[in-house]
């Protein structure tokens, strides 16, 4: 009998983290794509990859996603899932006329469909503001601007990743979304729980993942994302839950208390504890089966 399938999300970048945090970070094009390979070859199926300009910011620039794209396939069959949230920095975000508070440039966020070689992108559902670097930065991501994010997926052939952070988000603008036929089962659904930074966002607790993956529409592939030091009961939660996991230095920079990690170490630690629970890491390949993505194979 088949072990069950899991599929393992890295994210090695992400929009918020710098070199100064930890120097593993990889922010450049070559340095993702070397990064993504070892994921890969620990046993992650997905890559949520995050652009960052030569200065290390964030970007959605289509020509840098190329490149990282690009040098990704070179290596390996990686699903490769490119955000478009885009950053708290560089190309991002602007201040909005003489008020206090910053804002997340829309035009740029719809550049993240346009890399080569993607297969699926971030779909953030929900209006929020972000707290950093003393900034306040509102990212507005409204019913109308959901279904033109997913509508553009869809007749570019991109699955979405409908990422969510509270159970509004998936009671009202995601399930009416994909009730409206804005995407097609099954849906993959990534429960994004600890962004204490983000205002609205949950907290990780056993209790508030429940009732969240209790709410999902039918037909859905639920993943789960925590920060810091939620990321690694969160995944076994998940696991526990019949959810897939995601790890990386995106979400969570140290390996345990005091002890920088890299994305290798983040994936080669949750790959010996789904191999303990019973279960195995799916492959890409795999992973294209259970989230309705086409197969690479001619």
């Amino acid at each position: 009998m088949s072990k069950p399938k899991v599929i393992i999300t890295i994210a090695p970048t992400g929009g918020m983290a710098n070199k100064k945090q930890n120097p593993h970070l990889p922010t450049q094009p070559q340095e993702i794509a070397d990064d993504t390979y070892r994921c890969y070859n620990a046993g992650a199926s997905v890559v949520a990859v995050h652009a960052r300009r030569a200065d290390g910011e964030a970007t959605c620039e289509p020509a840098i996603y190329t490149e990282i794209n690009r040098l990704i396939r070179s290596k390996c069959d990686i699903i490769l899932n490119n955000s478009t949230g885009g950053g708290i920095n560089g190309d991002m975000v602007h201040p909005v006329g003489n008020s206090e508070y910053w804002e997340i440039r829309w035009e740029e966020r719809l550049k993240g469909m346009e890399g080569e070689g993607v297969e699926m992108c971030t779909l953030d559902a929900q209006t929020v503001v972000a707290s950093f670097g003393g900034k306040e930065i509102f990212v507005a991501t409204t019913p109308t601007r959901i279904r033109t994010l997913a509508k553009m997926m869809k007749d570019r052939g991109i699955k979405p990743e409908w990422e969510v952070f509270g159970l509004s988000d998936i009671v009202q603008d995601v399930s009416k979304a994909i009730a409206e036929g804005y995407d097609d089962e099954p849906y993959f659904i990534n429960l994004v729980l600890g962004v204490n930074a983000f205002q609205g966002a949950l907290p990780y607790t056993p209790k508030i993942l429940q009732t969240m993956v209790d709410h999902l529409p039918k037909k859905t592939v639920f993943n789960v994302s925590a920060i810091g030091s939620a990321q690694l009961p969160a995944a076994v939660n998940s696991l526990l839950l019949g959810g897939h996991v995601r790890v990386g230095l995106e979400d969570n920079l140290y390996y345990e208390q005091g002890v920088l990690a890299t994305n290798v170490q983040l994936v080669e630690r949750l790959v010996r504890i789904v191999r303990e629970l019973g279960y195995e890491p799916a492959t890409p390949e795999e992973a294209r089966q259970i989230m309705g993505l086409r197969s690479l194979r001619k």
